[in-house]
């Protein structure tokens, strides 16, 4: 499935890239699908997956890290890829455009940033990044991303959890995360904590993060967090009391971890990106080849100008959002920061993808909202990042701050 614009080698991994889903994921999902996309046998009583689906999640990792696409993306320096913004742009869309969200075991193809290798071990000893890191790469091992707080979201200055240094070395954390993502599952986690409330309460630092083993005493899931009525889910509400860290598992230095959590959320807004672009041109996909085929009152659909209008104006904004992407991942590429960039990348790739998976929706008529098509679970997914890593409103807000202070090129 070409993409125009990209370059002979990225073109080339995204050939691969589709050749390895279609052989080795496509299958495996449709041999285990009652499992699944069957919410009642997915998760267990706890809400967590049940173990034949960990294991799927674990076997596509460990596939596509030895196929050479899972840790693509990761720095070259820890034996990844390197492949820059816009390679990686144009993966996970994609991904979400060819398996959209009934066969999501793809998700797992390539690796995110929160739950697998990423720039993050670059900041780390070489003792703790050769103990932790070969996991990750293989896709064996994840981790998690634990910086949310029940009173902590857009707000990072508000956070409450604390590491306090432990009188026999190391540090001692205890407070709350929420909305931790893979946090049920997870065998690590990058742990956010205030060490400095002087810091913190200016707004001038005091935070810091910590790479903490999840069979650490004292960390524990308390529950899973279920979206949209469903049973159980991927998201977790974590405890920590009192729980021991070793002073080598400091992450970069200590105070400045806001700058880490800034640079991992810059990259989960472009994953989001590429994810709502990718589930809006699948969902697009499936209303135009229904709009052909079916008929209503002696036409087929598509003949209705009520019916092609509106996905006419949805592939216009489903293309603005896709060059949108490429342009803000090709600025990170050439240096740029582009903070504001992807701001608008983000506000204007989510609101579309759910309004042109609503409208897909409409054009299915009965069918788009049924379970076996699986129309309101891509709205879900895309509904969901409108408020990851950086709701709308935090995006607007940092979009008109940027332009009021001179960032008028457009």
């Amino acid at each position: 499935m070409a993409m125009t614009g990209l370059s002979e080698e990225t073109s080339a991994i995204l050939s691969g890239l589709e050749g390895f889903l279609q052989a080795e994921v496509f299958p495996l999902h449709e041999e285990h699908s009652a499992v699944l996309n069957d919410p009642r046998r997915r998760y267990d009583d706890t809400g967590r997956h049940v173990p034949q689906v960990e294991e799927l999640r674990r076997q596509v990792r460990t596939s596509s890290a030895e196929a050479g696409f899972f840790t693509m993306t990761a720095p070259e320096d820890l034996g990844g890829g390197g492949q820059g913004a816009v390679t990686t742009y144009a993966a996970w869309e994609l991904i979400y455009r060819l398996s959209g969200p009934h066969r999501w075991l793809a998700h797992e193809a390539l690796a995110h940033w929160a739950t697998g290798p990423s720039f993050v071990f670059g900041l780390v000893s070489a003792d703790v990044r050769d103990r932790v890191l070969p996991g990750l790469m293989s896709g064996e091992k994840t981790m998690c991303f634990m910086m949310s707080e029940p009173e902590a979201g857009s707000d990072a200055w508000s956070m409450r959890t604390r590491a306090v240094p432990d009188p026999s070395g190391g540090w001692r954390l205890t407070g709350t995360k929420q909305w931790t993502t893979n946090g049920p599952y997870a065998d690590y986690g990058l742990v956010f904590a205030v060490t400095d409330p002087a810091a913190l309460a200016e707004r001038s630092g005091g935070l810091s993060a910590f790479l903490v083993d999840a069979d650490a005493p004292g960390l524990r899931v308390d529950s899973v967090i279920g979206l949209y009525g469903e049973s159980g889910g991927n998201h977790a509400i974590i405890s920590l009391d009192d729980v021991p860290v070793a002073a080598e598992l400091l992450v970069g230095e200590e105070g400045r971890a806001a700058g880490i959590g800034l640079g991992g959320i810059s990259l989960g807004r472009m994953y989001n990106c590429a994810k709502s672009v990718g589930l809006a041109r699948w969902a697009l996909d499936q209303a135009l080849d229904y709009a052909s085929e079916r008929r209503s009152f002696g036409k087929v659909l598509a003949e209705h100008q009520g019916v092609m209008f509106p996905l006419a104006e949805s592939a216009t904004y489903v293309h603005a959002a896709h060059v949108l992407g490429l342009d803000t991942a090709a600025r990170i590429d050439a240096g740029e920061g582009a903070l504001k960039e992807s701001a608008m990348c983000k506000i204007l790739s989510t609101e579309m993808a759910t309004r042109t998976i609503d409208r897909a929706m409409q054009t299915l008529g009965g069918m788009g909202i049924t379970t076996e098509v699986g129309m309101a679970e891509a709205w879900q997914m895309v509904r969901t990042v409108q408020i990851a890593d950086g709701s709308a409103e935090i995006l607007r807000r940092l979009v008109a701050r940027r332009l009021l202070a001179g960032e008028r090129d457009l």
